[in-house]
């Protein structure tokens, strides 16, 4: 039996009063990567964020249901445990803008109470080569953060997320603010990644789902619609409404 990295029974998810996520049950396997699509406002954003626990930080959101991640329950786990094994890259590069490129990434392991600076240097510079940074800021790791291109800012953002060592990576839709070269990039660096990690990635373009995803999965008004092998669900979907939004009918 295939081992599971990531169960989600039964999710729920509310703004007030408004349902957003139906019922979600999905499965994802350690070391893979599972794109999320669909079209704008069907709950792809809000699904990842329950998988770390952002979603609660919202005034009024609630969340009913369970999301295992390496067999433990992430709701009866302290929150900040959680986001260190779930890290987290947006749509838009937040690298922190008073800081260098060395504190930006350093400051998650300066959290979790790494004091001593050759520790701190190794794993920053572990970090940046994961992220496929190092060779470009090695000779400049105490400038600005901002001083960075928008590509570069966002692989600061994964080698941040990649410095206190999470088990799993949520990309919500990282390379919708970047050109097509970085945007690239980043599709190799996911690719490498996967060989470690176990990587969610929202995405609104459907050849990215194709080039990067090994799963698939297709959200509609909050529901989880279809998932499987991202060339079945691409090429002969068991849904209608899949078919239809892969195929450009709507979305």
């Amino acid at each position: 039996m295939l081992s599971i990295e990531i169960k989600v029974e039964a999710l729920h998810a509310w703004y007030g009063n408004d349902e957003v996520l139906h019922g979600i049950d999905l499965a994802i396997e350690p070391r893979s990567v599972t794109a999320i699509i669909g079209p704008s406002g069907c709950g792809k954003s809000t699904f990842i964020r329950c998988l770390n626990r952002l979603h609660e930080t919202n005034p009024g959101a609630r969340v009913a249901g369970h999301v295992w991640v390496g067999g433990e329950d992430v709701y009866r786990m302290d929150p900040i445990d959680v986001r260190r094994t779930i890290g987290m890259v947006f749509q838009r590069p937040n690298p922190f803008p008073t800081m260098s490129i060395f504190d930006n990434v350093a400051l998650g392991l300066k959290f979790a109470g790494v004091k001593d600076r050759r520790r701190l240097r190794a794993r920053v510079e572990e970090s940046l080569a994961m992220a496929a940074l190092w060779d470009e800021v090695k000779d400049r790791l105490h400038q600005p953060a901002m001083s960075l291109s928008g590509g570069q800012q966002q692989r600061l953002c994964i080698a941040r997320a990649l410095a206190v060592e999470p088990r799993v990576l949520l990309m919500d839709e990282p390379t919708s603010a970047l050109d097509p070269i970085s945007t690239m990039r980043i599709e190799e660096l996911v690719q490498n990644l996967k060989q470690t990690y176990t990587i969610v990635i929202v995405t609104h373009n459907m050849q990215q789902a194709a080039r990067i995803a090994d799963q698939t999965a297709f959200f509609l008004d909050g529901h989880l619609i279809e998932v499987g092998p991202t060339s079945k669900v691409f090429t002969k979907p068991d849904d209608k409404r899949t078919e239809d939004y892969v195929s450009g009918r709507f979305g």
